[in-house]
């Protein structure tokens, strides 16, 4: 009965993956601003590039994301500046055919990136598992950069062995893979204090992902990126960081810290870690404000960073 039981369910997954028949890639909702592509050595990296202002931004979106979750950012900075965000390896419409889910791997995607399009001097603005990408780039590679703008960055909150296995446990390929529509909308509400309308766009497009070919690809993606924060770890490299950085936290973030693990440990706590690690830095915290307080917040976000680019 049980080899019964398990030869249908392999049956029905079949047959419901050979229906997925398009790449997330198609599946996904257009970006808000046209998609361009760069090939780079391992395959092609996805981006927008918006604005043509001499200071140059590159945006580095967070876990489970892509380069579209900054249009509510370039909508206003473009005025400014040259605003470029990319979809990170394994994520939106870039290539997925990649072992490593790092910190480390993903700034070598960034400076190549960076060269290939020939530009000289940039800053970098990081959200969460992008902020820490952009720690471990500011650490290794400060010659191009001109400044460093951390969101929520990943990699300050520090974790036992013990607390990184049992979140590596409960983020695994078959665990995002079996996630229902209503567990997403939920996921989503603890990104936010007060969801806006807007979200329903990202949200729509993580359910799209589930109908795409390469979903399993993408789960795996998000289950090697959690392991590669955990493990990747950004202690000794912010102390390595002498670029001018602006870090922003939100004051009602349910992300970080992490609730469950660490419920003693407080936003104002940590985000005093992050400034007094990192010698040249600026914190502001933004009220009223969840874990993706860019999208949520992207007039306050914006102001503040306008204000730190501009200033000497």
């Amino acid at each position: 009965m049980k080899n019964f039981l398990f030869s249908l369910l392999s049956i029905l997954f079949l047959q419901c993956a050979a229906q997925n028949t398009k790449p997330m890639k198609e599946t996904l909702l257009p970006y808000h601003f046209p998609t361009k592509y760069l090939q780079l050595n391992e395959g092609e990296i996805a981006y927008v590039k918006e604005g043509k202002g001499p200071k140059v931004l590159i945006f580095v979106h967070g876990l489970s994301s892509n380069a579209d979750a900054w249009y509510r950012n370039i909508e206003s900075l473009k005025n400014d500046f040259t605003c470029i965000a990319i979809d990170l390896p394994g994520y939106g419409r870039s290539f997925k055919n990649t072992d490593e889910f790092t910190a480390t791997y993903f700034a070598t995607i960034l400076k190549e990136f960076a060269e290939k399009m020939k530009l000289k001097k940039f800053t970098l603005v990081g959200h969460s598992m992008g902020g820490q990408a952009s720690i471990k780039y500011a650490a290794a590679y400060p010659e191009n950069l001109e400044k460093l703008i951390l969101i929520a960055p990943a990699g300050i909150e520090q974790f036992t062995e013990f607390e990184g296995n049992a979140m590596k446990m409960v983020m695994n390929k078959n665990t995002i893979m079996s996630t229902t529509e209503e567990q997403i909308d939920r996921n989503y509400l603890l990104n936010f204090y007060k969801m806006p309308q807007e979200a329903a766009h990202m949200i729509q497009d993580r359910k799209n992902i589930m109908k795409s070919s390469d979903f399993e690809q993408h789960a795996i993606a998000i289950s090697m990126s959690v392991s590669g924060m955990l493990d990747d770890k950004v202690n000794d490299d912010l102390a390595k960081i002498n670029t001018p950085t602006l870090i922003l936290f939100a004051k009602n973030d349910l992300l970080i810290p992490n609730k469950y693990l660490h419920p003693l440990l407080t936003i104002d706590a940590l985000a005093k870690t992050a400034q007094e690690s990192i010698t040249k830095s600026i914190l502001v915290m933004i009220n009223d404000a969840g874990h993706f307080l860019q999208f949520e917040k992207p007039t306050e976000v914006n102001n503040e960073i306008k204000k730190f680019m501009f200033a000497p």
